[in-house]
């Protein structure tokens, strides 16, 4: 509970949820996000794509985040490579439903692909952000509409710190009839069996997986990793540079993520797994 109720206060969140009283609602009340707008060069919907930066980025935030806060470096980076760099809010702080947040998230890909006369985009996810996609991809059509996706300790597998019981220790801060999506990311749970089932690759589609041992909230950090095929990569930041430390909250913005994201947006296929970044 200390560790969930720290992501919340990181977000400035603890006031606005509170602890539900007994019998209370369903879902969190709506929730505020980034107050101060985009990040300069976010969201500018009259960007076009060049030839050599064709698809537009767009970013997915993860459980209690919104489209700013923890990705400020991370969209600035993708800005400065040449990238039209869209982000949004979706899920009421990406607490609700995962599969309707993906519906979401598949109409704002209309949306950028409209304002920008691209035929596909590519996508970055932190944590629920590198997961959630995939259902879009596998279950809503998004095959055909996204090049990349670059997971930054996604949720793809679950974490072993979220029972999925009537039990569950997190209660009453973020039980399950509240943070719907908290038990939908709880390792073996249901919704997580649909989405791996079969193929975890689905499409043309390049996937690629960046991770952390110091990964305190996707436990074990493994669970971040797809199965291996041509167009998947999975790395491992201390596989790159052993004395890097990069948490859960701190991984979107750090510099080796950064640079083995640029990797995976600026070639064929996922990040090369020979590409070796300044440590």
């Amino acid at each position: 509970m200390a560790l969930f109720s720290g992501i919340l206060l990181a977000f400035g969140l603890m006031a606005a949820v509170g602890s539900p009283p007994a019998g209370a609602g369903t879902i969190l009340p709506p929730l505020p996000t980034a107050p101060e707008g985009d990040v300069p060069g976010v969201n500018v919907w009259s960007c076009k794509p060049t030839a050599q930066r064709p698809e537009p980025v767009v970013i997915v935030h993860g459980t209690f985040g919104d489209r700013r806060h923890l990705l400020e470096r991370l969209e600035r980076s993708i800005k400065a490579a040449g990238f039209c760099v869209f982000a949004l809010d979706y899920g009421n702080r990406a607490t609700g439903d995962i599969a309707t947040s993906a519906k979401e998230l598949k109409a704002f890909v209309a949306k950028v692909l409209s304002a920008t006369g691209a035929s596909k985009v590519s996508m970055v996810g932190h944590s629920q952000g590198g997961m959630m996609p995939r259902y879009y991809i596998k279950f809503l059509g998004g095959a055909k509409h996204v090049d990349d996706l670059v997971g930054i300790a996604p949720s793809n597998h679950g974490t072993k710190l979220l029972p999925t019981t009537a039990n569950n220790p997190l209660a009453p801060l973020v039980p399950g009839l509240v943070c719907v999506s908290c038990n939908q990311q709880a390792y073996g749970s249901a919704f997580l069996a649909h989405l791996n089932a079969g193929d975890e690759t689905p499409g043309k589609v390049s996937y690629t997986q960046i991770e952390s041992k110091d990964d305190e909230v996707v436990v074990p950090y493994t669970s971040a990793f797809l199965k291996p095929g041509p167009r998947t990569t999975n790395v491992l930041l201390q596989d790159l540079c052993p004395n890097v430390f990069a948490d859960h909250l701190l991984i979107p913005n750090n510099k080796v993520t950064i640079e083995v994201t640029l990797n995976a947006l600026t070639r064929p296929g996922p990040a090369s797994k020979s590409y070796r970044p300044a440590c």
